[in-house]
């Protein structure tokens, strides 16, 4: 099974190159953007954050001064724009009453507690709180999600009613823990599925089925720089919220 989940990663990365994730300019605009795409696609999201940014809302100090009413408006093309709200805020006053509303002392606690803390905060989940502490925070947590899971069904490496823990226990204990490693082959796994192992699978099209169901030399992952600011990259997809 670990020979098979690196070959995976080796073959996506061979077929479609680094991804570029999460393209963001900020920390914090990585969770909001984590927060906002739950339940709707990365260019309503998109639209929500270029508001955030028009308001000089995208740092700490100013989203807890905005009230919740006008912070919904502002963020109302990610959908849900209510809940969101109060989720953000929830986010917000977590990271202010724990961590003065510093993200610095905030990502310098301990990877297992910090991710304890933030599924406390209302409206977090696993797969949000996952990749805040991945993208946001270059913590080396897997993030799963439903795309994850589909691939790893159709390729019957997982059972399609296995648990969050269950799947990210079989990534974190097949890969080296890297921060960047994760980051990508999470990212990679979304555009496997997006263009090939959809809902109705294009299998004859699969970059790696005939990696993965047949004898292959000692795979091998190839570490890299994630680029800040790069000129287009892959986008996010929106998810279930957990």
């Amino acid at each position: 099974m670990k020979n098979k989940i690196l070959r995976l990663y080796d073959a996506l990365y061979k077929y479609y190159g680094p991804q570029y994730w999460w393209p963001a300019k900020t920390k914090f605009e990585v969770i909001v953007g984590a927060i906002l795409t739950q339940n709707t696609s990365w260019r309503n999201v998109e639209k929500a954050v270029c508001n955030l940014r028009k308001a000089k809302l995208l740092n700490p100090a100013a989203m807890k001064d905005i009230n919740k009413k006008n912070l919904a408006a502002l963020i109302m093309p990610s959908g849900c724009y209510n809940i969101k709200a109060g989720r953000l805020k929830s986010f917000i006053n977590f990271l202010f009453r724990k961590y003065g509303g510093s993200l610095k002392r905030m990502f310098s606690q301990d990877t297992a507690i910090l991710r304890k803390e933030l599924l406390e905060v209302k409206g977090l989940g696993f797969e949000t709180v996952d990749s805040i502490l991945l993208y946001a925070g270059q913590k080396p947590v897997f993030v799963v999600d439903a795309y994850t899971k589909r691939i790893l069904a159709n390729h019957k490496l997982i059972s399609s009613g296995d648990k969050y823990h269950e799947v990210q226990r079989l990534f974190m204990e097949s890969l080296p823990s890297d921060s960047a490693l994760f980051n990508e082959y999470h990212a990679l796994l979304v555009r496997l599925a997006k263009e090939a192992c959809t809902t109705h699978p294009k299998c004859e099209a699969c970059p790696v089925r005939s990696v993965l169901w047949s004898p292959a030399a000692t795979p091998r992952y190839a570490p890299f720089r994630v680029r800040r600011h790069p000129p287009k990259p892959n986008l996010p997809a929106g998810r279930q919220a957990r």
